[in-house]
């Protein structure tokens, strides 16, 4: 049932009711999110303009390079602003979304930081936009808590550290479509971040604590810089410190990866690091270069590791560039899911990401991210063992490195190849991850890993770059088409309906799903990302 639509001076909120929302859409706070999008929602349009015009030049030139307008800036000597004291420390980060159960479980969990997911790892229905402010509200305040339909009951440890909350509000390219302003959709990270901030900016303050961000998607200095004039206008306007609010970067994009020091120098007054967004930043190669040719074929996902050389390149470009800035460098996903059934899988688990937290360590990164509790212990280890008692590790700035064009863009350097297996792979990650993020869930459990949007991107871009490149795969020898994939796509659901039963299949959203899928993947034009047409189909 949908409520009556809140206005407020030419804004109106047309979201269905969700308990407890009066206490989150007050007037004043409707306000301030309005007030945010007339000043910055034409700045982010441009912006968004400028991305598909980035593009076309780069699909022109099948190339990338560091700005030549801005190479004052990469020479220069300058600094970011000293972190505060809560994210001084930041050696294990868990990420997910602000469901009630997460909320608890991730403050509790014993890492250092955690990202409160308004993006990839949460599905933007209406109800999670609301609710899951409301259970960060509830958390700040210490009267949150949840029980199962079991009986099993959650809540926050008394007298104990808890994480320090670091929240991730959604890219520039998502709408709000229940919150008009003038008439228009507000842009989904002012709403995200105006709520936030409005509501948490002072109790967090009061707290000894701060308003403390990551960003998603940027493609270059001029998304942080209006980020950064954001931040200055929303602090002028609640008689905020300026500087109080502190950002971490996902650099998750190919093209931001040429800008780590123009987006850093942008938000140089409230920015605290730059992180390595794997998954994201393999799906940005993908859709840049999507027409340029065999060289930019990615093999199946899970044969892209870390250890590439041009991933390699880009996380080393990464850490040497933050700790000459006095930004932290945080490293990539553990999304493994611990086996509490099986020991000898658990083990190999375990071990595959304690090489994983080990090297990132071993190269100048001061912490790094895991999707559950029971792997903040062996990231916690593997830090412990490189700074021991030191917070981070900022004194080695890797000056050794030196990273060029070429090496960034050698994506043929992964080796590998596809095939059938991952093209399996592809499509069943796809389908399970989207009937789940169709029903609201935005973290999935699949195959043993808990997958998020960015896994679902890089699924779905990866089988169509091998149709639009002509791919063979190398272990069967079928070339990957569309009637193929439709295939694979029919074979997936049968099997799971047969283990669903008929019952169970028709609840679940498998049919949207299987839509939504095929278009992302078989379209002629590529559709810059899922989330888009998605979203119309959410609640």
């Amino acid at each position: 049932m949908s409520a009556p639509a809140i206005i407020v001076k030419h804004s109106t909120v047309t979201g269905g009711s969700v308990p407890r929302a009066d206490e989150l859409l007050t007037t004043e706070a409707l306000r301030f999110v309005a007030s945010l999008q007339r000043r910055f929602g034409g700045r982010r349009n441009a912006l968004l303009a400028r991305r598909q015009a980035r593009r076309e030049e780069i699909a022109r030139t099948g190339r990338l390079d560091f700005l030549p307008e801005t190479a004052d800036v990469r020479a220069a000597d300058w600094q970011v602003a000293q972190a505060p004291p809560a994210l001084r420390d930041r050696r294990v980060e868990i990420t997910g979304p602000a469901d009630r159960k997460m909320t608890i479980n991730a403050l509790n969990s014993g890492a250092k930081v955690w990202l409160a997911d308004f993006e990839d790892a949460s599905a933007p229905t209406w109800h999670n936009v609301v609710a899951h402010q409301l259970n960060l509200i509830d958390a700040y305040e210490r009267r949150i808590d949840f029980s199962t339909a079991e009986g099993k009951t959650y809540a926050l440890r008394p007298d104990e550290e808890l994480a320090t909350v670091v929240m991730r509000p959604r890219g520039w390219h998502l709408d709000e479509r229940h919150i008009l302003v003038d008439g228009q959709p507000a842009a989904g990270a002012l709403v995200d971040f105006g709520l936030y901030f409005f509501h948490n900016a002072a109790r967090l303050l009061d707290r000894g604590l701060g308003p403390y961000f990551y960003l998603p998607k940027i493609e270059g200095h001029l998304e942080a810089r209006l980020w950064n004039d954001v931040f200055v206008a929303a602090q002028d306007l609640l008689d905020i410190p300026r500087g109080s609010i502190r950002a971490t970067v996902l650099i998750e994009t190919v093209t931001a990866a040429f800008e780590m020091d123009e987006i850093l120098y942008e938000l140089r007054e409230h920015a605290s690091g730059l992180n390595a967004g794997r998954w994201d930043y393999l799906f940005s190669i993908v859709k840049n270069f999507r027409d340029a040719g065999d060289a930019f074929v990615l093999p199946d996902r899970n044969a892209v590791t870390m250890t590439a050389p041009f991933m390699r390149a880009y996380t080393e470009l990464l850490v040497r560039t933050c700790h000459r800035r006095g930004a932290y460098a945080i490293g990539g996903m553990a999304a493994i899911i611990p086996s509490r059934r099986d020991a000898a899988a658990n083990a190999t688990a375990l071990a595959k990401v304690r090489d994983d937290k080990d090297r990132e360590a071993g190269d100048g990164f001061d912490g790094s991210w895991v999707a559950h509790p029971d792997l903040v212990p062996v990231c916690r280890d593997a830090f412990d063992a490189v700074l021991g008692e030191r917070p981070h590790q900022l004194e080695r700035t890797r000056d050794e490195v030196e990273v060029t064009v070429d090496q960034l863009l050698d994506v043929a350097s992964a080796g590998g190849s596809p095939t059938s297996a991952g093209l399996h792979g592809a499509v069943g990650v796809g389908l399970r991850y989207l009937e789940a993020w169709l029903r609201g869930y935005g973290a999935v459990a699949v195959f043993g890993l808990m997958e998020d949007v960015a896994t679902a991107e890089i699924s779905r871009s990866q089988v169509w770059q091998w149709i639009n490149n002509g791919v063979v795969l190398s272990d069967s020898g079928d070339k990957v088409t569309a009637d193929l994939v439709r295939r694979l796509v029919v074979d997936e659901l049968g099997a799971l309906r047969e283990d669903l039963g008929d019952a169970g299949f028709e609840a679940g959203r498998w049919t949207a799903a299987r839509d939504l899928f095929l278009k992302v993947a078989l379209a002629d034009d590529f559709v810059d990302f899922l989330t888009l047409p998605g979203y119309e189909l959410l609640d």
